[in-house]
């Protein structure tokens, strides 16, 4: 099975498992990080760092690419044009705030996500998500 297929396989396990912030923990509850912290854990077995608490409106209230810089910091970042399957995108909610929501590509225009209030789901990736798009990162290939 390649890398790609394998990420991809490991997000659409967590499907169904309910919306928790701060949450990532398979058929019980997780945030869109949660999710992304997940499927590390199935990659290579830990998480490079527990993240520090966090409100939900953290982006709003620091103005900071938290999420981004964290990614960059474990991942390798890739343009948005050559993101594929097994990829994690990042979105802004608006133009002038920082990334806040994140998914794993499972093919050229679908996604696994978390997001409030509903369950973990595969999701069209249609022209509103595709506005919303800031950053696109791959896993390594080891930790």
């Amino acid at each position: 099975m390649s890398r790609a297929a394998q990420i991809v396989n490991f997000a659409r396990n967590w499907i169904g498992t309910p919306y928790q912030h701060q949450a990532s923990l398979s058929a019980v509850g997780c945030d869109c990080l949660g999710l992304i912290r997940g499927v590390w854990r199935g990659l290579y077995g830990s998480e490079p760092f527990m993240p520090p608490p966090y409100s939900a409106d953290w982006a709003e209230a620091t103005g900071e690419e938290t999420l981004a810089e964290a990614a960059r910091h474990h991942m390798q970042e890739i343009s948005l044009a050559v993101a594929s399957a097994g990829d994690v995108v990042m979105f802004r909610w608006r133009d002038n705030l920082p990334a806040k929501h994140c998914g794993i590509l499972t093919g050229p225009d679908s996604m696994v996500h978390a997001h409030d209030g509903a369950c973990v789901s595969e999701v069209s990736i249609g022209l509103w998500w595709k506005r919303h798009r800031a950053y696109a990162f791959r896993f390594p290939d080891s930790p």
